[in-house]
């Protein structure tokens, strides 16, 4: 399964650097030494993420009819997931979701925080089932109404199907003012997806984190306040705690999975049933 990026982790570099916070304001949206890779990734997400393909995902993933497994199974799964060209680590993607965790745990933080840690990428699993790289990572995004130009590279939209629809090109699209979140048909990849997956296990906040964690347009920098009502300004202080654990916790020292598991399997049973629908 080949795509623009070299790895999919490769996203999640580029947002980090995006947000380095030692990157001078006037720097945040300066893009000149974005690779090829990550540019084409963006041009095709952009292009191909209309409000019909979304609903399409929705109704083919969001029965939750694939498959059942154990939590830990699935992040043992996701663990083969292995990218053999990431030049920066040799972190397995369990060890990736164990180091978020890990820090969260460290902070005090809540047992539920420290499990949306351990669980937030889970989603990715859909790269294993053959979806392509832009429907799995990527910042996430409203579709059905008009497109921020607070979204990374903008200027790629110009070529998506949606763009020649009128009723989607107005800044609430077919959405209500202030009508919430949950009403609303964000992009399609695995925060979504798995949002899907433990909404019936993990408390609110949780949720928001899994769901939202990609909403950079709206947590980083304040795009769609008018399609949320006051709940989801007040969930979103949980999604801006959380991001600084997912973009900054990854670090060369290994947690050790086996060390660890008898503690993060005592959260999953707490939240989880032994078998969960994907």
């Amino acid at each position: 399964m080949q795509g623009p990026l070299e790895n999919l982790e490769q996203w999640d570099d580029f947002v980090k650097s995006r947000y380095d916070p030692n990157k001078k304001t006037e720097n945040f949206r300066d893009y000149k030494n974005t690779t090829p890779g990550v540019r084409e990734f963006y041009r095709l997400n952009h292009t191909l993420q209309t409000r019909d393909f979304v609903l399409a995902k929705k109704q083919q993933y969001c029965g939750l009819k694939r498959t059942t497994m154990s939590i830990w199974e699935a992040l043992e799964y996701l663990n083969t997931l292995v990218d053999d060209s990431d030049p920066d680590t040799d972190l397995s993607q369990i060890e990736h979701n164990l180091q978020t965790a890990e820090a969260i745990r460290r902070d005090g933080h809540p047992d539920w925080m420290q499990l949306a840690g351990l669980v937030h990428d889970l989603g990715k699993v859909l790269w294993l089932w053959g979806e392509p790289q832009w429907a799995v990572v990527g910042d996430t995004f409203p579709t059905g109404c008009a497109y921020s130009d607070r979204i990374v590279f903008h200027e790629f939209f110009s070529e998506n199907p949606d763009m020649t629809r009128p009723e989607y090109r107005t800044e609430l699209g077919v959405y209500e003012r202030n009508g919430g979140l949950d009403q609303v048909d964000m992009s399609w990849g695995h925060d979504e997806y798995f949002y899907h997956v433990a909404k019936e296990y993990l408390p609110e906040p949780a949720l928001y984190m899994l769901r939202y964690h990609s909403f950079y347009p709206a947590h980083r920098e304040g795009a769609y306040d008018y399609l949320m009502n006051d709940h989801d300004r007040e969930m979103f202080q949980w999604v801006k705690t959380f991001n600084p654990y997912d973009l900054y916790s990854k670090s060369a020292a290994k947690p050790n999975p086996v060390e660890l598991r008898p503690y993060y399997q005592k959260l999953i049973d707490k939240y989880f049933p032994s078998q969960v629908a994907f």
